[in-house]
Order: structure tokens, then C-alpha cells, then sequence
């Protein structure tokens, strides 16, 4: 049997943020691990794989206050095909809300799946401004986040830990809006339609 099985419920898992947040949690590990893709054609192979690890951690982005279509519907499959021994679930989630606790929400839909369908529920970890805190210099903070997180979720605790940027709310939605304008404009986005963008929302 292996040790950790690290699942990627992203929808763009092979260019996502959560495979960064799966590598460092991969590199922080003092045991075994195995990363996969979750995708529409991978359900029945990674149900096999499951009950091959003592351990499972799902690593993907908030959508929506809740967890994505695709991962529910691996979920489901993974109900309909359960292993005969089932692994300790850990989940690392991560949103791009400054507010790690927006992330509640799609952690208590974790542990009700697991609940349901006797899973013990182990570590967790919410990272809030989860696709800009990489890119910035408290990077450092997710890294340390991120390795504590690998040795509890090593040692079987099951505790929550959080982590963001230690900036105002302001500040941070000042950030967010200049980056946006300047993703547009580098991808052809008009100053009027940013203008019409920002009307609608």
C-alpha cells in the first residue's frame, strides 16, 4: 500500500495553481506520494487507486462558495466504485477571496462526503488570495503553511490551518482590479469594454 495519493480537482489541472500548491506539498512530505489529474476519463482508474494509499488529498480551487462540478462528479463516481479500504481525506483548497474562511463552505461539503461514505476526515488547509500569494513576497507564508501542513496531514492530525496575505482589504481589491485591467489589456480587452465589464458586475 502506498502512503499519500494526491488528487487534483481543478479543471485546468495540468496549468493550474492547485498543481503548484500539489508540488510543494509533494516536496514538503516525509513519505511516499503519487499526483493525478482528476479528468473525465480518469474516474474509473483513480477509484482503483484510492484504496491503494493510507492516505488521499484533494487540492483545488474554490468555484462558486462550493467544490467544482468536475470534482463532485468524480465524487460520485468514487461512491459508486468505493475501495474496500478507505484513506484518511485531507483537502487542501484555495480561493482567490482575501478571506481563507470563504473556503467553509466547499470544506463542509468535503466532510459530509466523507461522513456519508466513511471516510475519516484528516488535515486541512484554506488558502485565501490563492492564485496571486505565489506570485508576491508572502509566498513565503504559503510555503510555510504548506510544509506544516504536509507533516500534520504525514502524521495523521486533524487539525485546520489557514493562510493569506497579510494586507488591508482595500489595498488587496486595489491589487486585484489593476491586475484585471492589466490581463485585459494585454489580451485585447478595450478601455470601454472593461468600462461596460465593470457596469454589469
Amino acid at each position: 500500500m502506498g502512503d499519500l495519493l494526491i488528487l487534483n480537482g481543478s479543471p485546468r489541472a495540468p496549468r493550474s495553481h492547485s498543481k503548484h500548491y500539489a508540488q510543494m506539498v509533494s516536496a514538503y512530505y516525509p513519505g511516499t506520494t503519487e499526483y493525478c489529474d482528476i479528468t473525465k476519463t480518469s474516474h474509473q482508474a483513480l477509484c482503483g487507486k484510492v484504496g491503494e494509499y493510507s492516505k488521499l488529498l484533494f487540492v483545488f480551487p474554490l468555484y462558486a462558495d462550493a467544490i467544482l462540478v468536475s470534482l463532485l462528479n468524480f465524487l460520485k463516481a468514487l461512491e459508486v466504485q468505493p475501495p474496500e479500504k478507505k484513506p484518511v481525506v485531507s483537502v487542501l483548497i484555495n480561493c482567490g477571496f482575501l478571506e481563507p474562511q470563504q473556503n467553509d463552505v466547499a470544506i463542509e461539503m468535503m466532510r459530509l462526503f466523507c461522513r456519508q461514505n466513511q471516510y475519516p476526515f484528516g488535515a486541512v488547509l484554506k488558502i485565501g488570495s490563492g492564485e496571486a500569494i505565489l506570485d508576491s513576497p508572502f509566498r513565503f507564508l504559503a510555503a510555510r503553511k504548506i510544509r506544516r501542513f504536509a507533516d500534520v496531514v504525514a502524521r495523521g492530525e486533524y487539525e485546520t490551518l489557514q493562510v493569506t496575505m497579510p494586507l488591508p482589504k482595500k489595498m488587496f481589491a486595489a491589487a486585484a482590479e489593476t491586475y484585471w485591467k492589466n490581463y485585459g489589456r494585454k489580451h485585447g480587452v478595450t478601455k470601454e469594454q472593461m468600462e461596460t465589464m465593470k457596469i454589469e458586475s
